[in-house]
C-alpha cells in the first residue's frame, strides 16, 4: 500500500500543504477564538454552535498538526507552546482574509470588513458616538468595541488582540506603540451638587484633601493620576472607597459618599450643570488626552486605516464639543502634556 494511503502514515514536516489538506479556515476560527476567549463555552457562544462541536473541531485540529493545542490551566483554556503559535498563525491569515474582503468590496464600490477597537472604561463615553458616525459613512462595516481598564487594555495591547486602541494615560516603556493624540481628556474634581465648596474658587488641595474620596480600582489610569497629584503637594486622599465603574461613583457623589475626580467626558450626556458639580479645584483639570494607538510596526488593515482617518478627520468637533462643556478648556489644553510621558 503506498504510505500516501495508509491511515497510519504521519507526513515529514518537510511536507508544506499536509496542514492545508488536513485543517479548514473553520477549524482555525475555531481555535482562535477559543483562545482569544478562554473558553469553549464563549468561542461556542461567539460562532452560534454547539459546545460539542467547537470540542470535536479543535480535536480535529489537534490531530492534523499530532500535537496538543490547548491546556487547562485553572478554569481557563490556555495555548500550549504549539497552541501559541498557531494562534500567531491564524491571526495573520484572518488580517490577510480581512483585507482581502475589503479590497475585494472596494473593486465592487462597497466598503466593508470589520472593525476591532479596544478601549479603557472612561473611553466607553464617546468611543460609540465615534463608532456610530463612523459606520454610517461606511455601513457594510462591522465593529467590536471591547472596554476594559488601562492595565487589560495594555495586556490586549501586547497580545495583539484588536486593530486599534483608545487610551489616555500610559506608561512609555510598557509597550511600543504608535500613538495619534485626537482628543482633550481632562480630569476634573466632582463632588454632589449641594456641596458646600460648589462655587468656590481655586480651593487648596490641603481642604479637599480633608474630604473623603471615591477612586476607581488599581490598574486605572485616573486614579493613578489622581493619586500623583496628591502625592506631589505631600499629601494623601482619605479613601472611602474603591469602585470599578464611572457611573456606579457618579452616584455615590450624589449620594453624599465622597469626592471624586474623573474624566469630563463621564458627563457627556447630563452636562456639568446635573446632580455632579464640577470644584474649581488647585492644580485642576488634570489635562490629559485621548490616544488612538496600535503597537509599532503593525500593519493596519483597511478598515483599520479607514478608521484612523475618519477619528482623525473628527478632532475639531470633539474638542469644540469638550469646550463647550468647560470654555476654559481651549487655553489649557495648550499645556497639556503628552499622556506617554506618564509625568
Amino acid at each position: 500500500m503506498p504510505p500516501s494511503r495508509d491511515p497510519t502514515y504521519t507526513p515529514p514536516a518537510a511536507m508544506p500543504d499536509y496542514l492545508i489538506r488536513q485543517a479548514s479556515l473553520r477549524q482555525l476560527q475555531v481555535f482562535e477564538a477559543i483562545v482569544r476567549l478562554g473558553s469553549f463555552t464563549r468561542a461556542a457562544d461567539e460562532l452560534f454552535v454547539s459546545q460539542p462541536t467547537v470540542s470535536m473541531q479543535t480535536r480535529k485540529l489537534a490531530d492534523a498538526l499530532g500535537l496538543p493545542l490547548l491546556e487547562n490551566v485553572g478554569r481557563q483554556v490556555r495555548p500550549t507552546e504549539a497552541g501559541a503559535e498557531l494562534y500567531q498563525a491564524c491571526r495573520a491569515i484572518f488580517e490577510i482574509l480581512s483585507n482581502l474582503e475589503m479590497k475585494v468590496a472596494d473593486l465592487k464600490g462597497i466598503k466593508c470588513g470589520r472593525l476591532r477597537l479596544g478601549v479603557i472604561t472612561t473611553a466607553k463615553y464617546f468611543a460609540p458616538e465615534i463608532l456610530g458616525a463612523f459606520c454610517k459613512r461606511y455601513p457594510g462595516i462591522e465593529v467590536a468595541l471591547k472596554v476594559s481598564n488601562r492595565d487589560r487594555i495594555m495586556d490586549r495591547i501586547n497580545a495583539n488582540e484588536d486593530d486599534l486602541y483608545i487610551l489616555g494615560e500610559f506608561h512609555g516603556d510598557q509597550v511600543e506603540v504608535e500613538a495619534v493624540p485626537f482628543a482633550p481628556n481632562p480630569l476634573v474634581v466632582m463632588a454632589p451638587r449641594d456641596h458646600p465648596l460648589v462655587g468656590e474658587k481655586t480651593i487648596p488641595l490641603t481642604r479637599i484633601a480633608e474630604e473623603t474620596f471615591i477612586l476607581r480600582e488599581p490598574g486605572s489610569g485616573t486614579r493613578d493620576a489622581t493619586l500623583r497629584v496628591f502625592e506631589q503637594h505631600g499629601l494623601r486622599p482619605r479613601v472611602r472607597m474603591e469602585l470599578g465603574s464611572s457611573e456606579a461613583i457618579k452616584h455615590a457623589i450624589v449620594g453624599g459618599l465622597g469626592l471624586s475626580v474623573m474624566s469630563l467626558h463621564t458627563l457627556t450626556l447630563e452636562g456639568t450643570q446635573g446632580p455632579v458639580a464640577l470644584l474649581d479645584v488647585e492644580g485642576f483639570p488634570i489635562m490629559r488626552r485621548w490616544y488612538l494607538v496600535y503597537p509599532t510596526g503593525k500593519e493596519l488593515s483597511l478598515v483599520a486605516r479607514a478608521f484612523l482617518a475618519f477619528v482623525i478627520e473628527s478632532i475639531p468637533g470633539i474638542s469644540e464639543r469638550m469646550e463647550k462643556m468647560w470654555p476654559t478648556l481651549a487655553a489649557q489644553s495648550t499645556t497639556a502634556k503628552p499622556a506617554a510621558q506618564d509625568d
